[in-house]
């Protein structure tokens, strides 16, 4: 193989690329649905909005869980960064990944506390992770709440990585994660 197209060719390879992508869409959408729908009380019911939120939750938890397993089984060339940005990096893509884990699971465990069911496409039901009525699956709905601001923080900070790795230094980084 040419040693100019291997320097050239992205280090996550089409799998990881493909869920990281997925991933990013279904956090997209899941953030305008959260932002849109109507504030969840005692005695609200899991319905339009509110049930869309929680169905795109549920494909999250099975994306996040398929990339989580990819990215251990198939770990990519690390990219080469001074001693500070792979530290940065390093730090970031850990709390983004805890996050992309905790923020849907605090609040499938807030939507069980509910009552309500999680289910992945309408069809598969995940179980629930709290009991009906549990104090903490109702106090974890707060702090689903709070670490999806902080989640969303992290992303920002991930594109301004990316875009400084792009515009400032003018390296490959980017162009890893790419199709």
């Amino acid at each position: 193989m040419n040693l100019n197209a291997l320097a050239q060719r992205p280090a996550y390879d089409g799998i990881a690329r493909l869920l990281h992508w997925l991933v990013a869409l279904l956090i997209a959408a899941q953030f305008v649905i959260g932002w849109t729908m109507p504030d969840v009380h005692r005695d609200t019911l899991p319905n339009g909005l509110i049930a869309w939120h929680l169905g795109v939750g549920a494909a999250i938890v099975a994306a996040v869980a398929c990339r989580v397993v990819w990215r251990a089984t198939h770990a990519p060339q690390p990219a080469e960064l001074s001693r500070a940005l792979s530290f940065i990096s390093g730090a970031t893509h850990t709390l983004l990944y805890a996050l992309l884990v905790g923020v849907p699971l605090a609040g499938w465990a807030n939507a069980s506390s509910r009552g309500w069911a999680v289910k992945l496409f309408g069809i598969v039901r995940y179980p629930d992770l709290s009991a009906t009525g549990s104090p903490t699956g109702h106090a974890l709905g707060d702090v689903h709440s709070v670490l999806a601001w902080v989640l969303l923080a992290l992303i920002v900070l991930h594109i301004g990585g990316a875009l400084f790795h792009r515009i400032v230094l003018k390296d490959n980084v980017l162009q890893r994660m790419l199709p």
